[in-house]
């Protein structure tokens, strides 16, 4: 599925549910936070969804082992000339790393097939195909994690504005006493309104802000991880064709 057409289906039916939550299962004084409660909500069903995708997204990403393992069996087999022992372990594996280094390691077979071709030419295509594997696999490491600071940053703009018309209806109702008398009714209502959609915006900030900091650390040490295996290999190719 295309990326803008999962966050419009996304979007439209986080807004469904939001109403349909706000207005037929939330307790009454949470209601009494108006509609923006429900946009609210549809943010907090947003950020799940979000959340729960980038956990599939990495654990896929790290393959069907251990990444440390994997890594030093593929390096072990490139060192013993079994490129395609390292193949076979890389389909074994799966994920982003295997991918990347898949893409090395079939373009050296390749390359090292044809006597024409240099050792230093090998070695830099070698390096090509592991930087365009690798410029691949990022964006989809990457994906989706500026949806949840977005998200972080709408939250807070939506709880806002609800306890600004919360407030102004507190002070309209104060201000539009009769004979000295404030209607309490709805200057409760105003207060409650104000301080529902508070909360409900500074909790989606609150997770938006924790899951983007969690992902984005995750992220960086895969990254980390991918860049120091691509760099053993290419420095194992490096010496082998340098030895040759």
């Amino acid at each position: 599925m295309k990326q803008g057409v999962f966050v419009t289906i996304l979007l439209i039916v986080s807004l469904g549910l939001g109403y349909i939550i706000w207005y037929f299962f939330l307790p009454e004084f949470l209601r009494e936070g108006g509609p923006l409660v429900s946009v609210l909500i549809a943010l907090s069903i947003m950020l799940v969804a979000y959340i729960t995708e980038r956990i599939i997204t990495l654990q896929k990403a790290r393959g069907t082992s251990s990444v440390q393992s994997f890594f030093r069996k593929v390096v072990q087999l490139v060192q013993a000339n079994d490129l395609e022992g390292a193949l076979a372990a890389c389909d074994k594996q799966r994920g982003s790393l295997a991918n990347v280094l898949r893409a090395g390691v079939e373009r050296y077979q390749q390359v090292s097939a044809d006597p024409s071709i240099s050792g230093e030419k090998r070695v830099a295509e070698t390096q090509r195909a592991i930087e365009e594997a690798n410029a691949l696999e990022v964006p989809l490491l990457e994906r989706n994690l500026i949806a949840l600071s977005t998200i972080a940053s709408i939250a807070t703009m939506v709880g806002l504005l609800g306890t600004t018309i919360g407030m102004i209806r507190a002070f309209s109702a104060t201000g539009s006493a009769q004979g000295g008398v404030i209607d309490a009714t709805a200057l409760a209502k105003g207060i409650s309104e104000a301080l529902v959609n508070t909360a409900g915006g500074l909790f989606n900030a609150i997770v938006g802000i924790i899951a983007y900091n969690f992902f984005v650390n995750k992220v960086d040490g895969f990254n980390y991880t991918i860049d120091e295996a691509t760099y053993e290999v290419l420095q194992l190719v490096k010496s082998k064709e340098a030895a040759a």
